[in-house]
């Protein structure tokens, strides 16, 4: 799968330009002004977001949860599908409820259809794709999301030299009010650069201790040889996994939470090491998440070979609104394609 190196990079703080990415670097007067009007309108959305009631938890048993695991494993008949996994702990939104995310970053129009659009005609597309999921999986009720990059890989080291940036918390805040109105769901996304986990998570403690906010982690941007991001493809090891996953469960015991995700961003083999050692805790739900953009039957191999051979607990499916464009037959997969595949995603993430 060709990879999306860097595209995911907010433009107004790129220190250069890549070709692959359709200019998404393009001049920093075009793309600031671009950005101060999306935060602007994030802002107003932020002050007139009505407060809406959360939705009631999910009460999780072993029979209802085994049933449903079956159902996502769609007839796998490989004997890894579906995973022999621990009952969550109550408020579980796997494997009830599929998430319908919409993912990007505020600074930045060209990371994701969250950034791209207003807040109310970003909630509104939303709800579109959510009616469109809930028509094709009338058996999976829907949970909207906003899967938003607090922390972006950058191009340039920065005052620390850790080629990453932390997004300041108002942006945070704006998400979180921009998801209200729809009882949306929040992920915050972590890009580590030449940064770690252990350096970059508590930072973000008080809002993972919300139990309306899960965790991304991309490993993509995780340059564990000192390399500048987008020079190559990052790693997580195992060992990265199970820190995110002890970090949250201590926040769902400590704090009397549901049950949290973490989304595994992949699309090659080495973004993830050492799969088999990932442990499954019943306050963390895991999803490995299939992350390449190109023609249909290029994302189904990647699934296929990166995250349906390897399993961990649930997976999940990347749709890019353009880049998927960019290869004949230059369309986008349907929510009836992707519930052919096995086991089927139960995370969608719009970009």
């Amino acid at each position: 799968m060709k990879s999306n190196i860097l595209c995911a990079l907010p433009a107004v703080f790129a220190a250069f330009s890549l070709t692959a990415c359709d200019n998404a670097f393009s001049e920093k007067a075009k793309t600031a002004q671009a950005a101060d009007s999306t935060i602007k309108t994030a802002a107003k959305d932020t002050l007139q977001a009505p407060l809406s009631n959360e939705p009631a938890a999910i009460v999780v048993d072993s029979a209802s949860f085994f049933e449903k695991s079956k159902y996502v494993a769609n007839g796998d008949s490989s004997g890894r599908w579906p995973v022999a996994s621990t009952l969550p702990v109550a408020g579980a939104i796997l494997p009830y409820k599929r998430v319908i995310a919409y993912y990007g970053n505020l600074y930045s129009t060209r990371m994701g259809i969250l950034g791209e659009l207003p807040p109310p005609q970003m909630r509104a597309k939303l709800q579109e794709e959510v009616k469109k999921w809930e028509a094709a999986d009338p058996n999976t009720p829907v949970q909207p999301a906003l899967h938003y990059i607090a922390v972006t890989a950058q191009g340039s080291p920065g005052k620390g030299g850790k080629y990453r940036l932390r997004m300041p918390f108002s942006q945070i805040d704006s998400v979180l009010n921009m998801a209200k109105p729809i009882n949306a769901i929040v992920f915050l996304d972590i890009q580590v650069g030449l940064s770690n986990l252990q350096e970059e998570i508590p930072l973000l403690e008080k809002y993972l201790a919300m139990p309306n906010v899960h965790l991304g982690i991309d490993p993509e941007f995780s340059m564990k040889t000192g390399a500048k991001p987008g020079s190559r493809i990052g790693t997580f090891d195992a060992a990265d996994v199970n820190y995110a996953a002890d970090y949250l469960a201590n926040l769902v015991k400590k704090n009397n939470l549901p049950a949290k995700m973490l989304i595994l961003h992949r699309f090659t083999r080495a973004m993830l090491t050492n799969v088999d050692a990932i442990k499954l805790r019943p306050e963390v739900q895991m999803v490995v998440h299939m992350d390449g953009w190109g023609a249909p039957a290029r994302k189904i191999n990647t699934y296929r070979q990166f995250v349906a051979k390897e399993p961990v607990e649930f997976t999940g499916f990347k749709l890019f609104y353009k880049n998927d464009l960019k290869e004949t037959p230059g369309r986008m997969m349907t929510p009836e394609e992707l519930m052919k595949l096995k086991p089927m995603p139960m995370y969608i993430q719009y970009q």
